[in-house]
């Protein structure tokens, strides 16, 4: 077993799970949290990259590369990109405005980006999907459900913990960039809780990067504790009176807590557990790749100045 850092946090990996995550009698499916690995273009490559009118092209070029990379290595035959609409809008900033206020909003030259990395995916023939009211996170949940009902199990590329509570019985969670993966046994082993008790754990605890409040004074490792005695953040706010009696330190101090916000806990739970979009589509045929648009993959190549050597490797991952 290796654990390795990602981040803030460290990940173990079971190398028996990484070879070619092969299930006996299902096919897999790959859906991609794209907006992450855009935006960690953004801050990292220069901006001296720049597309044919001088705009800003780095988190396109990131993106590109990330992309093609998984389609030479993998060759999936099932995959899709979602993408975040936007940070004000979805139905959690009706629950809580605060959500996510703590970020800045997205400057225009991005998101001119993250339109061109959608029509991207579309010329390449891969299934992009975004939406106004629901985040990326509940795009590729609503995936994950419509995909294990047609025998796929689910490769959820992303470096978002939030993600970890889709890790059904064959699903990986997988943060592609650094080959970090876990199922159900490496999300308990990292969080101390299986994955249908994720949202519960990040009500109780709070997520700083989402704006998410939690519970005053609960972290992550006390939130898992409690979780692991009651199941859930419901059994847990309805036996509150029997916290205290737990044998760990300041076990009456987070019996106090949670009886005067339980109530936060309950609208935090609302924020972090990951919804069901009805928009999409539930046949697993429309995750299928398609042939890919020449004409408008070659416009992109050109307004990009993609070289030949990149241009070839696309072509060349595109075609069977």
């Amino acid at each position: 077993m290796k654990m390795v850092p990602l981040g803030t946090i460290f990940v173990f990996q079971d190398r028996s799970c990484l070879d070619k995550q092969k299930v006996k009698g299902k096919r897999p499916v790959y859906l991609i949290d794209s907006s992450i690995y855009i935006f960690r273009a953004w801050f990292v490559l220069p901006d001296t990259l720049v597309d044919s009118q001088g705009q800003p092209a780095n988190a396109l070029y990131g993106f590109a590369d990330f992309l093609l990379g998984l389609l030479e290595n993998e060759q999936p035959e099932y995959i899709a990109c979602a993408f975040d609409a936007s940070l004000s809008s979805s139905y959690r900033n009706d629950i809580y405005p605060a959500y996510k206020a703590n970020r800045d909003p997205a400057p225009e030259e991005l998101k001119q980006q993250f339109q061109h990395c959608r029509a991207l995916a579309r010329a390449a023939g891969i299934a992009e999907f975004a939406s106004e009211r629901y985040e990326a996170d509940d795009i590729i949940g609503t995936l994950c459900s419509h995909m294990r009902k047609h025998d796929f199990y689910n490769l959820i590329i992303s470096g978002d913990k939030d993600l970890t509570q889709l890790v059904d019985e064959h699903d990986f969670w997988w943060e592609y960039s650094k080959d970090v993966r876990m199922d159900r046994k490496g999300v308990y082993k990292q969080f101390g809780v299986y994955p249908e008790q994720i949202a519960d754990l990040l009500a109780l605890a709070g997520d700083a990067v989402d704006n998410i409040p939690g519970v005053p004074g609960i972290g992550l490792k006390t939130a898992a504790r409690l979780l692991n005695k009651f199941g859930t953040l419901d059994a847990a706010l309805s036996n509150i009176e029997t916290i205290g009696a737990m044998k760990f330190r300041g076990a009456k101090r987070v019996q106090n807590l949670l009886q005067e916000h339980q109530e936060l806990a309950r609208l935090s739970r609302e924020l972090t557990l990951i919804q069901h979009d009805d928009q999409l589509p539930s046949h697993h045929s429309a995750l299928k790749r398609q042939p890919y648009d020449a004409d408008a993959l070659n416009t992109l190549f050109d307004q990009f100045g993609f070289g030949t050597h990149r241009r070839q490797r696309w072509l060349a991952s595109l075609n069977p």
